[in-house]
Parts: C-alpha cells; structure tokens; sequence
C-alpha cells in the first residue's frame, strides 16, 4: 500500500471519529488535499520579485507586479476548466469578480471590496504549468503596513492550524534578518509546517547584483553557492538558486514585437549600442531614434531591464538568436529559471506525495493531541505508525538533521549521505551522483558501492549513534534502489 493510501486510510477514520464536531471540515479537507495539485507558496520581503517569479513559473503574466492593491492580498493560482477569479472576504460568503486583460497582464476589478476586506483570491485558469502545482502569491514581508505583513505569516506560520500550504519558494537579495526570523518560525515540528526539506531559496533580483553587467549572472551563482553552503542558510533551506526574475518573466512572455526592436538595437554599431545602453536614462532619451517612441524604450526597459536589453542584444549581434522563440528560449535558461524549474521537480513534485501526506498526518497529529476522544489515542498510534516506518519520512528527518548539524561527519562523509537520501533529487542517478543517461549497469555497480559502504559504517562501532542511526537510513535507501532496478529488469 502507498504511503498517501496509508495517509487516506488513516484520515478517513479520522473523520470518522470526529463527525459532528468542529474538526470533522478541516480533517475532510487535508484528506482532499491528497487528490490535489502540490502547493507551493512564493513568499520573500517586499519588492523581492514574488509576483514576477511566479509569471516566469506559469508563462503568463498573470499575477500583477505594480503596488496595486491586489498585490496586498494572498492569491492562488490554480489549473482550471475556465478563467475565473474568486474574491473570499473576511466576511461574507465569496463572489465571483470582474477582471480584463491589457498587453497580457490581468487586471482584477474587486467592485466595491477593498483589499483590506478580502482574506485571498483564488484564480482559475487554464495552465498546463499549474496543473502539477497551486502557486499562492503572498504579501510582501516587511511592508510599511503590519496587516500586509501578517497576512503571509498567518498563512505560512499560523498559531493554531497547519499551514496550507506543502511547500515554500522563499525570495531573498541577501540574507536579511527578517528572512531569517521568518524562516526560523517555520521550525515547528508539533504543526505542519515548512521546514528545510520544503522550503527552497532563491537569490530573486540575481541580474541586479552586478548592476546589470553581462556577468551579472555568474556573480549572483557565486553569491547563491556561497549562502547554499552557509550552515544558519542550510538550516532554513534544501538549496539557493540565483533567478533573474524579470527577465524569466519577459523571455516567457516575449512577443514578436519586442524581438524586432531588440533587433533594431543589435544591429547599430557595437560601440553606438555601447553608449545606447551604458544607463536606463541614456536608453530612453539619447539618439538614434531607432524607429521607437520613448514610451516604446521606455516599456521595453520595464520589461527587460538594463541586463536583459544588453544581454539580448548581444546575443542577436552574435547571430546566437535568429527568432523571437530562440531569444527566448537562450534567455530563459540564462535567467536562471530553467535551473529553478529543475530544483523543482526534483526536490518539490517528485516527492509531492510524501510532502503532501506529511502535511496531512502532523496535521493530524496536532488535532488527536489537542482534541481528545474516545478512539482518538488509536488514530494517534496509526499516524505514528506510519511517520515512523515510512522511509521516505526516514530520508526526511536524517535530511533535517543534517541540515541543522545534528548528524555531523567528515565533510565528503556528510555530502555523500546528503546526496544517497535524496538531498539534490530523489532519481537514482541523483542519489548516486550519475548523469541522467547512466546505463543499468552503472546504476547497479554505483548502488552496490554505496551499500556497502554504508553497511560497513552502520556496523562500525565507533560510528557514532546519530551517524549509525542515519546510515542504517542510507542502507535502506541503496536497498530500495536495487529492489527497484530488479523489477525493472
């Protein structure tokens, strides 16, 4: 049986038990959310580049990055059969609302709601990016305005219920310490709730770092390295990847228009485009007229930013690019994006099924601890049950403590166990540290070798009880790689 029909299972006692009461919605609600797309929440401080990442994710612009009022509230993003937007009040039941469409951005009309009376928007639409995950914009951190602010803590960090949300996209520029104290809160194992094995960072803004130059990108890799290495950042997060979001957004979102006046600028003289793009001013403003207004200069910096003109540029003049799908395509995988997308599946929507049971059973696990009933004790002993043989929760908790230094070891000794137990993918070629085109045989030699070798460490009586404990961990991993290269075969 799998482990989210173990969860299900579980859960539907659970209901059960607690019908008629307070409990029985909520319960029948995590039970729902085995059957549903991963949530994945896009949190950061405020002018982090939340809303403009999550446009690169879905390929359209679809969640406003003006300081507009929507931009207050919490929205969802969610695959849908039609285009609708849903505008859930503190009070009152939710309705349906207005919105249009202008050069491709939405535009939500909420009538005669303002932003402060709407507790979160829920928009479908039709996506193939979102049908394997819920993306949920939230407010910016340290707004000027507390309410604003507290909304993403009460939706990420609540005080009583388990936070909607089964992972995290945390946005920082650098290391601020309100990040800090927001991703510290996270570290509540009595609730569902993020922790480093579902929280990813991203260095948003990366193309900023180095003022826009041409190797703005491979600095921001540098600084992303750096902090994915730190042990306070590793405590908060599996992994820090650089993303240039505006210009993610703008590749994926580039129309021909656009392309034919980057082309314009690629074909001036290397040193006039040079003097063209030397500031945001000189941009609008100098000659040559270049056949656009400066309104049209001045929209194609809003899209692509001082970075993303000179880089496309550049590409064009190289004759790297001959079309507006190449550009971008070139321009998406040097934002960074493609990078991100990868992190994602492999740490985020290949284990959605053990992020989301997991969410599901802490979750109850707080309600049979918190709500006592005639039953509920036995409900309690299942959840521990399957939390405590389940290994991927096994891979989980040694992940976690390695991450917060409880496990500690020889650094190449830590990598290669952070690596087996699924630490930058769950695929076995991830595990075994092999590219994605590996052969059966080599998959089988390099599983073998890691058994063995983490056998004996398991077996050595001079390992210590915390190393023991996650090398029997390891073990059970390399048997389950070879346990599934046999039925292949």
């Amino acid at each position: 049986m799998s482990l989210v029909d173990r969860t299900r299972m579980v859960l539907n006692q659970a209901v059960d038990l607690y019908r008629d009461t307070p409990h029985e919605q909520r319960l029948a609600a995590l039970r729902d959310r085995l059957d549903e797309p991963l949530r994945v929440a896009i949190a950061g401080r405020i002018k982090a580049g939340k809303s403009t990442l999550l446009n690169a994710l879905v390929g359209e612009r679809l969640a406003p990055t003006d300081a507009g009022e929507c931009t207050r509230i919490v929205t969802w993003y969610q695959d849908g059969h039609t285009y609708r937007i849903m505008a859930h009040p503190y009070q009152g039941l939710p309705r349906q609302v207005r919105f249009s469409r202008e050069d491709g951005a939405i535009d939500i009309d909420l009538g005669d709601l303002g932003a402060d009376n709407v507790a979160q928007l829920e928009v479908s639409w039709p996506s193939q990016a979102l049908r394997p995950m819920t993306l949920i914009d939230t407010p910016g951190i340290g707004s000027l305005s507390e309410q604003v602010s507290q909304r993403s803590w009460n939706l990420l960090v609540p005080d009583e219920q388990e936070t909607p949300a089964d992972a995290v996209i945390y946005l920082m520029r650098h290391l601020h310490s309100n990040d800090v104290d927001f991703l510290r809160a996270f570290h509540d194992v009595e609730v569902s709730r993020p922790n480093p094995v579902n929280a990813i960072g991203v260095l948003s803004r990366a193309d900023e770092i180095a003022v826009g130059r041409l190797d703005a990108m491979a600095s921001a890799r540098r600084i992303a390295g750096r902090l994915g290495t730190d042990p306070s950042v590793r405590k908060l997060v599996q992994s820090v990847v650089p993303v240039a979001g505006l210009l993610a957004e703008t590749a994926a979102t580039l129309t021909e228009a656009e392309f034919a006046r980057l082309r314009r600028i690629s074909e001036l003289p290397a040193d006039q485009a040079d003097q063209l793009l030397l500031s945001a001013d000189r941009f609008v403003q100098a000659m040559p007229e270049l056949g656009m207004t400066s309104i049209e200069r001045e929209e194609l910096l809003t899209r692509f930013g001082m970075f993303g003109l000179r880089l496309s540029a550049a590409l064009l003049r190289h004759g790297t690019c001959g079309s507006a799908t190449e550009l971008a395509r070139e321009l998406t995988e040097r934002s960074g994006l493609a990078q991100l997308r990868e992190v994602l599946g492999s740490l985020f929507l290949e284990r959605r099924d053990v992020l989301k049971s997991r969410s599901a059973l802490l979750a109850l696990a707080e309600v049979t601890r918190l709500h006592t009933l005639p039953g509920s004790e036995s409900v309690a002993g299942k959840v521990e049950e399957i939390i405590a043989s389940a290994h991927p929760f096994n891979e989980l908790r040694v992940l976690s403590g390695l991450r917060a230094g409880w496990v500690t070891g020889k650094p190449d000794v830590i990598a290669d166990l952070e690596q087996l137990i699924g630490g930058s993918g769950a695929a076995p070629h991830q595990r075994l540290r092999l590219p994605p085109d590996a052969s059966g045989a080599e998959l089988d030699a390099a599983a073998d070798g890691a058994l063995a070798r983490w056998q004996r460490r398991a077996e050595n009586p001079l390992t210590s009880a915390p190393m023991a404990v996650a090398a029997r961990v390891a073990v059970r991993s390399c048997e389950g790689m070879i346990a599934d290269r046999h039925r292949v075969r």
